[in-house]
């Protein structure tokens, strides 16, 4: 099992920046990539950017530019980060990490969520 915690959310003003973390422990050779989501008030949850084992990184054409998504990994845990800048208030959602593995294609594990909320 792979398990994952999140931190780093908060208020901003827009143009600001923020930094969200997430650690995941436990089986953490079957993971394969990683990903940030985010669902805002009555809207669906929405990828934001994901990076794979090798690093290769895809982001929402929302966040281009402005988001910029990283990983570490140690001997027992891999860190998966998500720098916010210029920071909008239609960036305001609960963001969740996940974990996902290869073979077979599946999402191994949730993040518990954390509250990004830019205003003014």
């Amino acid at each position: 099992q792979v398990q994952l915690v999140e931190s780093g959310g908060g208020l901003v003003q827009p143009g600001g920046s923020l930094r969200l973390s997430c650690v995941a422990s436990g089986s953490i050779f079957s993971i394969y990539d990683m990903g940030w989501y985010r669902q805002a008030p009555g809207k669906q949850r929405e990828l934001v950017a994901r990076i794979t084992r090798g690093g290769s990184t895809d982001y929402a054409d929302s966040v281009k530019g402005r988001f910029t998504i990283s990983r570490d990994n140690t001997e027992n845990t891999v860190t998966m980060y998500l720098q916010m800048n210029s920071l909008k208030p239609e960036d305001t959602a609960v963001y969740y990490c996940n974990a996902g593995s290869l073979l077979p294609r599946q999402v191994l594990s949730w993040g518990q969520g954390t509250q990004v909320t830019v205003s003014s």
